[in-house]
């Protein structure tokens, strides 16, 4: 039987795949490198342990410790290595990092929905503590970085410590309930909701206001709520637990410290209300403030890959620095 010759334009094509998925490699392999060493630890809180990561300076040589302090939902320390580049701003600034998974994520023990933001602030307190009496991290400068609920967190851990440095706070509310119609209705402007599909929408968030500000329980939320995809009993205790908070108070008490304060927005943030935040902002901490606006939605990254997951896929596989608004890091 002969043997079929394969000719010259299929080889030609298999070569070409085969130098492209080469070159998908190396790019995939460069652009996840990053310029920091990074060690699993595990941070004893309590009767339980949150598991995190110490990311530091090639060199070793460290000048000061970045806390990450999370926003909502289950995240992890590192998660899906979105936080990467911030690690490696950070050591490219010479500064060690220090973030965990929440409690109840990964090897972290407890339920994160089941905190207050005392109980958050708490949280980060008892890292801080953790990593001063640890020989190999460096402490000469404690440096907050939060982002998100963070916001409600930040300045409780300023006002009763006389050890941060300074904070960096990314996309931050001052009120939970404003807050949470501000995303509502931004949301609707973004997809393009007609007005009665607005006014619909106002409607079911004030009922759900209701039932918050009378302490209803979860088969009472089941029974009002229209949402398509309602919460879980343990989220709506937790947004029950915390709906009341408002950061104006903390941040007063923050000031008096006299740390500068970094303040990122999102010019698309479509969550917080970024003129509320810097207007409370400047009000609080005056001349400590410092205020960057950046071309970014919430997470600051670039608003083309938040609003198409197949963009957000191949940059994150393959440039994930890239995902982040032009600026956000070197800033």
């Amino acid at each position: 039987m002969k043997k079929k010759k394969v000719s010259r334009r299929a080889l030609t094509i298999v070569s070409m795949i085969a130098a492209l998925a080469l070159v998908s490699v190396g790019v995939t392999v460069v652009g996840n490198d990053y310029r920091f060493v990074q060690a699993p630890i595990q941070i004893p809180v309590g009767p339980g342990q949150l598991e995190g990561v110490l990311t530091t300076p090639r060199d070793g040589d460290a000048r000061g410790l970045v806390v990450m302090v999370h926003g909502d939902a289950a995240v992890q320390a590192n998660p899906d290595e979105l936080y990467s580049p911030w690690f490696e701003g950070a050591a490219d600034a010479g500064f060690a990092t220090l973030s965990w998974s929440k409690p109840g994520i990964g090897g972290s023990t407890g339920n994160w929905l089941d905190q207050s933001m005392v109980d958050r602030a708490n949280e980060v307190a008892a890292v801080v503590d953790w990593a001063r009496r640890q020989p190999g991290v460096p402490t000469e400068k404690i440096v907050l970085w939060g982002a998100s609920q963070a916001g409600w967190v930040l300045p409780k851990v300023v006002a009763e410590r006389d050890d941060i440095d300074a904070v960096v706070a990314v996309g931050t509310a001052i009120n939970w309930l404003s807050q949470g119609r501000y995303n509502l209705l931004a949301e609707l402007d973004h997809d393009g909701a007609t007005g009665a599909e607005r006014k619909q929408a106002s409607a079911d968030s004030d009922a759900i206001r209701k039932l918050l500000e009378r302490g209803a329980s979860y088969e009472e939320y089941r029974i009002v709520t229209t949402e398509e995809s309602p919460m879980t009993p343990d989220r709506w205790a937790f947004v029950a637990r915390n709906h009341n908070v408002d950061a104006t108070a903390d941040l007063r008490d923050a000031a008096v410290r006299n740390i500068p304060i970094f303040l990122m927005a999102g010019e698309y943030d479509r969550n917080v209300d970024i003129i509320e935040t810097e207007t409370v902002y400047r009000e609080m901490f005056g001349t400590d403030l410092t205020v960057e606006h950046f071309d970014a939605v919430h997470s600051m990254a670039r608003p083309v890959v938040d609003d198409s997951d197949f963009v957000g896929l191949i940059v994150g596989v393959f440039w994930p620095r890239a995902l982040l608004a032009p600026g956000v890091i070197d800033t």
